[in-house]
């Protein structure tokens, strides 16, 4: 192969009133713009599907003349008019959702949002799966409530793998490499022109990396790239070649490079973060960056400078199982970071200390463990997440209840206008509420959509369903052919599936614990669905499993072992190489989706909430975000919340199955074929109708953007605000409060507690009293509280209450006393504690001191 001696970049020539195209090219928006996007389809159809619905390549590759045809269309040039205006009216409008609500702060904040991946469109391959996707739509939300934030990723430059399948079912990769020139990239460049450089150390060298720039509406996404000349070895300039590929040396290079060379790029840039949002612990490295400046910058102690920097930091927690936590041995910890611990004033057992994870019979370094050192704001991805990772973090908080562990919660969503297909998209903009597209996490919009006639939602889902079908059945025979199958079978993929049938949709991450092939558990069962005249269920599946997961492997092949068989070949399809593409054909098609992990497993799952905004209906075990949302009358449960151990997972896969069959048999087969003379379910649509009204104002980006904006991204600026004067006066004090505190504390002691009664009346009140040993601290310190709740069958206190008691007697020598007049209102027998826990008004939780003491 011949190595250039340079690059040379040709540029698309658009006639001059098109020149403004490349705006619209060069700006992720169109991932949500159906407008932007029918304006590129109308130039050349067909070349917009063969470049993947890539704005920035179709220029690229158009001819000459069709840009000349379509200067001289009257029409298409009006349809162009119109969406640049309200692209520029979008662009430069000067309000908006967070200068509303925040009009009174001193001056507007910067949030930094990390992430290992981002999915804002198919033609931009720079993410796996949800968690991807879930930061992509992020980014979107805060865009459209012009919230002033930033991203920052890395830039893969194969992506995440190509999908396949060979002659037996079992999935294959491919790595195609992505070209930067043809992508809604710009390339971020210094004051003389060149290319903006950061580096980070590695052992015995520097790593270089460049920085890219995806704009998502009005919110950069700043992208680091190490694929450059300016790194001599192969395997640095391959670092960020694979998303989650290689080896754990390269894992933690990679997470170096995002969370130290991410703070050194916003740096480069003249962006100055006052919230850093840790999207997972992969970015974990980034608050040890923020401590070295801040250190360096004030001279300061690391302990002084990590507490400025964990009051204003954010971390989401996206793993409900410890086997899922990204952890590292202390060989590459030491490998990677000894000249960096001594910068930081540490020594070898007190940076190991910031991340260790005792594992039983050895210790690792936990990215999540740090995470949660370094932040004030820790949150799980939906209300039952929150508890998991609570029960799963006690032990870094002794002694403290486990519904207070300093995790809280916000339910994920979803953007929608980039999952609403444009045929529901116009349904609504006929009977809702026209803000539904700006604001759609109002309540009021979507009880609107009880006015929709049932007839023109059903008719608008069927055709959407049709869509489906057609797409399926091209991907199919596509798919077939490349496996090299026979003439008889690739004209057969032209019939599969009935546009008639009850559809069902799988599709995922294929991990184990989502149980892909729990529908296959009873064949019998699953022939006399599919195969009834009557009522006929069809099913579609999609998914990639981890390269080195070959038991996620081993279900998509027997999926696809089962769908060759011959009484289900027309019924059962696996799509190949999921992506963003086939998530909408399916989300926007299907009748019903499928989801049946192993509680608590999922974390949140948002695929499903996708599926709310185009009338497909859920079906799913009570875990992640549908245990939140269920009820009867918005989908289906299978199950009733139970939870199994490993032992029991044989006999949880047979009920668990045995219920999605009686569902399917009992009910959702029934209502669905229940249709009028006209062919519309009524009672179907019903619940149709019910999940957009009480649902869809929930599950989308724009309430959880804006709730991480009121609970955390707010709180954090504000109390940033108040630490960080000029000379760090405040900041300091409370870093010395802390320190006093954790000097002072091992003194305090409930001396005694005392009761006026031993039993009352419901709705009476009971007089108790501590005494309460303070030593060195103050009153001012510390809350002394009352807790009680009702009693377990092992005598301990569940789902406790606190109470701040009320200070009455310095008895001297450090102890006060202390009383509370309770009132009780429910019977039975009552647990009584009191408490100890610390007090500032910069904690955010005062168990994030891991500080707190009982009455004995």
């Amino acid at each position: 192969m011949v190595k250039p001696i340079a690059t040379l970049q040709v540029l698309p020539k658009l006639p001059e009133p098109l020149a403004r195209l490349e705006d619209l090219a060069y700006n992720l928006r169109f991932a949500w713009d159906q407008d932007t996007l029918q304006l590129f389809r109308r130039l050349d159809p067909d070349l917009w599907e063969e470049v993947y619905h890539n704005p920035v390549k179709l220029l690229g590759r158009i001819s000459q003349e069709k840009l000349e045809a379509a200067r001289n269309d009257p029409a298409y040039m009006a349809n162009f008019e119109r969406t640049l205006e309200a692209f520029d009216n979008y662009m430069h409008a000067g309000n908006g959702w967070f200068s509303d609500n925040y009009r009174n702060l001193p001056r507007r904040p910067l949030i930094a949002y990390f992430s290992m991946e981002f999915g804002i469109h198919e033609c931009f391959q720079n993410y796996s799966g949800g968690l991807g996707v879930l930061s992509g739509d992020h980014l979107k939300s805060a865009s459209d409530l012009n919230i002033p934030l930033v991203g920052v990723g890395l830039l893969y430059q194969e992506g995440y793998f190509q999908q396949y399948l060979n002659a037996d079912g079992w999935q294959q990769e491919s790595y195609p490499i992505n070209d930067f020139s043809a992508l809604p990239l710009r390339l971020e460049r210094d004051a003389d022109g060149q290319p903006l450089r950061i580096d980070v150390q590695l052992p015995g060298r520097k790593l270089y990396a460049q920085v890219w720039r995806a704009q998502v509406g009005r919110v950069p996404l700043y992208l680091l790239d190490t694929n450059i000349p300016d790194n001599p070895r192969e395997e640095d300039r391959s670092l960020t070649d694979r998303l989650y590929g290689g080896d754990r040396r390269t894992r933690i290079r990679q997470e170096i490079l995002i969370g130290i060379g991410g703070i050194r790029a916003l740096d480069a840039l003249g962006l100055q973060p006052d919230v850093i949002h840790m999207n997972e612990g992969h970015s974990a490295f980034s608050g040890l960056e923020r401590i070295r400046v801040i250190m360096h910058k004030h001279k300061l102690s690391f302990e002084q400078a990590r507490e400025i920097v964990a009051a204003s930091t954010v971390f989401t927690l996206h793993t409900p199982v410890p086997a899922g936590l990204e952890r590292f041995g202390y060989d590459l910890i030491d490998e990677h970071f000894s000249d960096y611990m001594r910068e930081l004033g540490l020594t070898r057992e007190q940076f190991h200390d910031l991340g260790r994870e005792n594992m039983g019979t050895y210790d690792l370094f936990s990215m999540s463990v740090m995470a949660l050192k370094m932040c004030y704001g820790a949150n799980g991805v939906a209300k039952l997440h929150g508890v998991v990772s609570r029960n799963m973090w006690q032990w870094m908080y002794p002694g403290v209840p486990k519904d207070e562990v300093p995790v809280g919660s916000v339910t994920n969503g979803v953007h929608v206008q980039t999952w609403v297909s444009r045929e529901m998209g116009a349904l609504f903009d006929r009977y809702l509420d026209p803000s539904w597209r700006v604001n759609d996490a109002r309540p009021e919009v979507w009880s609107a959509a009880a006015n929709i006639p049932d007839a023109e939602l059903w008719r608008t889902h069927v055709r959407r369903r049709e869509r489906l079908i057609a797409f399926t059945r091209a991907r199919l025979k596509k798919q077939l052919i490349a496996r090299g199958a026979t003439s008889a079978a690739i004209a057969e993929a032209e019939e599969v599936l009935n546009p008639e049938a009850l559809t069902i949709g799988f599709a995922r991450r294929f991990a184990t614990y989502k149980r892909a092939t729990l529908i296959f558990n009873d064949l019998k069962r699953l022939d006399a669905l599919v195969n009834n005249p009557e009522r006929p269920v069809q099913f579609i599946f999609a998914g990639k499993a981890h390269p080195h997961d070959n038991e996620g492997k081993a279900f998509i092949r027997e999926i696809v072992r089962i769908a060759n068989l011959p009484q289900f070949r027309h019924s059962i399809v696996f799509i190949e190489n999921y992506d963003m593409n086939v998530t909408r054909y399916m989300l926007q098609g299907c009748d019903v989706w499928l989801n049946n992990p192993r509680r608590p497993k999922e974390a949140s799952g948002t695929s499903g909430m996708k599926a709310i905004y185009n009338g497909c209906l859920n079906f799913s075990i009570l875990d992640g975000w549908w245990d939140e949302a269920y009820h009867p009358g918005v989908g289906w449960a299978i199950g009733n919340g139970e939870e199994y151990n490993e032992a029991q997972e044989a006999e949880q896969d047979r009920l668990e199955a045995d219920s999605l069959y009686n569902v399917l048999e009992h009910d959702i087969v029934p209502r669905f074929f229940a249709q009028g003379r006209d062919g519309v379910p009524r009672d179907w649509v019903r619940m149709m109708k019910q999940a957009l009204q009480e649902l869809a104002p929930v599950f989308t980006t724009d309430r959880m953007v804006a709730q991480y904006t009121h609970e955390y991204y707010i709180p954090s600026f504000e109390r940033l605000l108040k630490m960080e004067t000029p000379d760090l006066t405040p900041a300091l004090a409370y870093v010395n409060w802390r320190a006093q505190l954790k000097k002072g504390w091992q003194a305090v002691n409930v001396v005694e507690v005392t009761m006026s009664d031993q039993a009352i009346k419901v709705g009476s009140e009971s007089n108790i009293s501590a005494r309460v040993q303070l030593g060195t601290l103050t009153p001012q310190d510390v809350r002394v509280q009352l807790y009680y709740g009702a009693l377990n069958t092992r005598g301990d206190i569940i789902k406790g209450y606190a109470a701040d008691m009320e200070l009455v007697r310095d008895l001297g020598n450090g102890l006060y006393e202390y009383r509370i007049s309770q009132r009780f209102t429910s019977s039975g027998e009552q647990g009584i504690s009191v408490r100890v826990v610390p007090h500032h008004e910069y904690l955010a939780s005062p168990f994030q001191t891991a500080l707190i003491r009982w009455a004995r």
